[in-house]
């Protein structure tokens, strides 16, 4: 049998696609590792310079990704002050991301606005532990409407009905739904003016555009699907309902995809994520013992853009040094382990995935493919190991 396998390189990749999508999805098996970092870099590098990518977007809160935005086209701040206070996740300490934050600004230095890349975080301001305060999100949003208009709502009285923000980021909130604000009084109040506000925004918009920018109009609808999505999290934080865990993933992958989807309509796209965010079919973790179900950001981009979305699943074979040992041969990475080569794109439709089983991993940091991943995805991107460091 022919060797199924390709190079990882851009063109290779693209010879796997039947068009250029409008988004452009790599995902990973587990996050922070260095060597799958730079293997993205190499590739989001072709890509910008070989097909006319204009913006990265990486799994990371999506206002602190503003900081780097800013970074990147214009050199505003210190790139250590960047990567500190530009991401989310820890993401800012790894390697390959300070390198490319550093490459973007070097690409983009020297050249006219419409041809430099933007940087994006797409992720919602959350964290495993908790969700973050609305307050950043709702107050950008009411004060580029109040500079153009009576809004109907008072700064003080949004600042009141806020309250602290430690309110907001109780962890304990995340296991414990009498510890979460969500469903007060207030945070109901908030949920009504946070849409009364974004409809504003969509009403004005001609008006807004023409006072402003569109640049500058689509930073504050950003500022309005995060308030909004916030305060839906929060409230669902605070259900004591079954299916509380599944609802509020599924709410975290529909504010994914409604920012991938505003990013599609200013360009070609690259997006780095986890797989399980980014695959086609229905995501599945177990967290704590505890079975969550969730329809994933990638699912919901491939109901809304069908081709115009592409996904490139990235399967590893062994990571010893977390005591992931060689796959068994009747998983999907025991498929591809069988293949030559330590790194190569493949497409899945093209192989035998009869008999296959999900993969057990030891290590809680890495979740491996599964059987419906080769079909699911538009390639499969496959390292055979991931060293130390």
């Amino acid at each position: 049998m022919e060797n199924p396998a390709h190079g990882v390189d851009a063109a290779a990749l693209m010879s796997l696609l039947p068009s250029r999508p409008r988004l452009l999805a790599v995902g990973e098996p587990t996050h922070g590792d260095e060597t799958l970092l730079a293997l993205r870099n190499e590739l989001f590098v072709r890509l910008v310079e070989q097909q006319g990518y204009r913006c990265v977007a990486i799994e990371s809160d999506c206002l602190k990704g503003l900081v780097v935005d800013d970074h990147v086209t214009t050199g505003a701040g210190d790139l250590d002050e960047v990567m500190e206070g530009g991401f989310s996740h820890g993401a800012g300490a790894w390697r390959g991301n300070r390198e490319l934050v550093r490459w973007l600004r070097a690409y983009n230095a020297g050249r006219p606005a419409a041809e430099r890349v933007r940087f994006a975080g797409f992720d919602a301001p959350l964290e495993m532990t908790g969700a973050g305060s609305p307050r950043q999100a709702l107050t950008a949003l009411h004060a580029y409407l109040a500079a153009h208009m009576d809004t109907g709502v008072r700064a003080d009285v949004l600042d009141r009905l806020l309250g602290p923000d430690e309110r907001w980021a109780d962890g304990g909130a995340m296991l414990d739904p009498s510890r979460s604000i969500g469903r007060s009084d207030a945070a109901g109040r908030l949920r009504l003016l946070a849409d009364d506000l974004a409809a504003l925004l969509g009403a004005h918009a001609p008006e807004l555009v023409a006072a402003t920018s569109r640049e500058a109009w689509e930073r504050a609808c950003l500022y309005a699907r995060t308030a909004i999505g916030l305060l839906r999290y929060h409230a669902r934080m605070a259900d004591t309902a079954p299916g509380r865990a599944d609802a509020m993933m599924g709410l975290r992958d529909a504010m994914m995809a409604a920012n991938l989807l505003a990013l599609a309509e200013r360009g070609p796209t690259l997006v780095h994520a986890h797989n399980r965010h980014l695959q086609r079919h229905r995501s599945t973790v177990l967290l704590g013992g505890l079975r969550v179900d969730w329809w994933s950001a990638g699912a919901q981009l491939t109901a809304r853009l069908g081709g115009a979305y592409a996904f490139v699943a990235t399967a590893v074979g062994t990571i010893r040094h977390h005591g992931v040992g060689d796959p068994p041969p009747n998983t999907v990475e025991g498929l591809l382990h069988a293949l030559p080569g330590d790194r190569f794109l493949v497409a899945g439709r093209e192989l035998d995935g009869a008999g296959l089983v999900p993969r057990d991993s030891p290590w809680y940091g890495y979740l491996p493919l599964g059987p419906a991943d080769l079909t699911g995805s538009d390639a499969l991107c496959y390292v055979r190991d991931l060293p130390p460091g």
